[in-house]
């Protein structure tokens, strides 16, 4: 199944740590510079200056990087495929490898020339790769097009900004949707999907009296962490300080998001210990009715043939919220000082971001409002949860953020879930190493 999140892949797509984050320990310095941030530091000629007309100079191949191994892949190859033949001076030397070890490669093969001039990455990424100058400044090609924040999806455009410089032109934004089969909502006499805490109590209640012991697995582990963060934003919290300084999940909003993630265990609606993956297995197998998962599960859950139904995630909270990512285009460090290679790459970018709606094929959302009203989009699955963009949130962009999530948030959610410590124990403890890690971050990168 495809997990864009920082997952490893397995089966037909990602798993664990093909979409997010790295391993903690430190990957990213592997052949690395000092943590001081690059904006402004440059004095390189590819760096700047781009007209936004296509690339005219010499015929070349740019080395293209990303981590599109799953379902999305067929799509993100039909992309390159077009803007090569519209461009007959650029062509793409196309470098498809996990998300894990693309995390894990990248740094190294840049510092030894050997990494791509041009990529996509997360959002939450981003900030990292250029602390450590493994990414260069593209405000120029956003100037030169005439992007903006009101051209996106709303917040995903902030994060894409390190130090005063941009870093990251937005491809698409995903999420986590609720994924519910019809033939059991039609046996329990459930008309219309979930939209809070009361509706999806009293379906999970009418699904058991029809038969289905354990409709709403709750998973402990992946995506465990998106749920949590999906409902600390709806109970108003945060997770991150902006600035990198400390963790703010133990609070009484992450108190009450994870109680309620425990909650679902303890009133039957899920089995006691769900592992990694098992409760997506279980509701293509239709052991289950409802799951909540990545928008990325889309095309695997069209070649499966269940009959399913899409919805946003129901309103817990207070307010309505979803976790959000957005994969990003990048120019390397490597490129950035060579101006054609620079104007080639910086062409590349802004005409995948213009193509960006044959990327509903994907199973994402394109992140620019124009192309959403494309039919491309407009006829695809995940419309139907288009209401939920505009209420995604982002990490902030802070540099090691991925490196301490893992062994600190996730370790909580994990033990909470399982009914191992209490929610706000959980937090507590966690809070504090992952604030612990955030201050040691802060001197390593230099902010």
């Amino acid at each position: 199944m495809h997990r864009s999140p920082l997952f490893v892949p397995t089966r037909s797509g990602l798993t664990r740590r093909g979409f997010l984050t790295v391993t903690a320990g430190g990957l990213f310095l592997a052949g690395c510079g000092g943590g001081e941030g690059v904006g402004g530091q440059r004095d390189q000629e590819g760096v700047g200056g781009f007209s936004g007309e296509a690339y005219d100079g010499p015929a070349l191949s740019l080395a293209y990087w990303n981590g599109f191994t799953g379902g999305d892949g067929p799509a993100m190859q039909q992309l390159v495929a077009s803007f090569m033949s519209a461009h007959d001076n650029i062509s793409l030397k196309n470098n498809t490898v996990e998300w894990a070890d693309f995390y894990q490669r990248l740094p190294a093969a840049a510092n030894a020339g050997k990494g791509p001039d041009v990529g996509a990455m997360h959002l939450d990424q981003l900030a990292t790769n250029a602390a450590r100058q493994v990414i260069a400044p593209v405000d120029d090609l956003a100037e030169a097009l005439g992007l903006a924040e009101s051209d996106f999806a709303p917040s995903v455009w902030g994060p894409g900004i390190y130090q005063d410089d941009r870093y990251g032109v937005p491809l698409d934004v995903h999420t986590i949707a609720m994924y519910y089969n019809q033939d059991h909502f039609t046996k329990a006499g459930i008309t219309e999907a979930p939209t809070d805490a009361a509706s999806l109590d009293e379906a999970c209640q009418a699904l058991q009296q029809a038969g289905i012991q354990n409709p709403f697995w709750m998973p402990n582990q992946w995506p465990a962490h998106l749920m949590f963060l999906s409902l600390l934003w709806q109970f108003g919290g945060e997770p991150y300080a902006e600035d990198g300084s400390e963790a703010t999940y133990d609070d009484e909003a992450g108190e009450q998001a994870l109680a309620w993630m425990r909650d679902q265990v303890d009133k039957g609606y899920s089995p006691d210990n769900v592992d990694i993956d098992t409760q997506y297995v279980a509701f293509k197998n239709g052991q289950n009715s409802i799951t909540w998962d990545g928008i990325w599960q889309i095309n695997d859950l069209q070649e499966s043939g269940i009959n399913y139904g899409i919805a946003q995630i129901p309103v817990i909270g207070d307010e309505a919220a979803a976790w959000g990512n957005s994969h990003n285009f990048f120019m390397s460090e490597q490129a950035a000082g060579d101006e054609n290679r620079a104007n080639a790459a910086k062409t590349f970018i802004g005409w995948m971001s213009d193509q960006s709606a044959s990327w509903s094929q994907a199973g994402m959302i394109p992140a620019r409002n124009s192309v959403r009203e494309q039919t491309e989009f407009t006829d695809s699955v995940q419309y139907g949860i288009r209401e939920q963009i505009d209420t995604l949130h982002f990490l902030p962009p802070v540099p090691g953020l991925g490196d301490v999530q893992i062994p600190t948030l996730e370790v909580a959610v994990n033990e909470a879930v399982l009914g191992k410590t209490s929610p706000a124990d959980a937090l507590s403890t966690q809070a504090g190493n992952a604030s612990k890690m955030m201050q040691e971050n802060l001197e390593k990168f230099g902010s």
